[in-house]
């Protein structure tokens, strides 16, 4: 039997992976939340399963594509990494649901870009010698 939580839970691994968000999300849809049983889902997290599910699959698609790839093509990096929060975020809830914590649900986390000064990263080449 297929439960809500699992599928959160292997969608969130797969949003940790290190291959491109958008490539990440596209993963994370087609093998874990298109097989999530609505039916299990709390109704407090309905509405913003439902945002997800719309992000995700909301786009018509071009020839050769499905709803889900062309979605996320059409995600600014930006709106890639707020979906993958907001995925992260329902599986917070969910696990807080099934545990009958009474504890209130955080708001949902919005990333911001950060500048970085690309001289902060340099790593000295290495020299090998003989």
């Amino acid at each position: 039997m297929i439960i809500a939580c699992d599928c959160f839970r292997f969608a969130t691994l797969e949003l940790v992976r290190s291959t491109p968000i958008k490539q990440r999300l596209i993963s994370a849809y087609r093998r874990h939340l298109a097989l999530v049983p609505v039916e299990q889902i709390p109704p407090e997290i309905q509405e913003s399963f439902e945002h997800v599910m719309s992000c995700l699959c909301g786009v018509k698609p071009l020839r050769g594509e499905d709803a889900v790839a062309a979605s996320v093509r059409k995600m600014s990096n930006q709106e890639a990494d707020e979906c993958a929060a907001q995925i992260v975020d329902i599986f917070g809830q969910i696990c807080r649901a099934q545990a009958g914590s009474a504890r209130p649900a955080a708001a949902p986390v919005k990333l911001h870009s950060v500048e970085v000064q690309s001289d902060e990263f340099d790593i000295p080449a290495l020299i090998a010698s003989r």
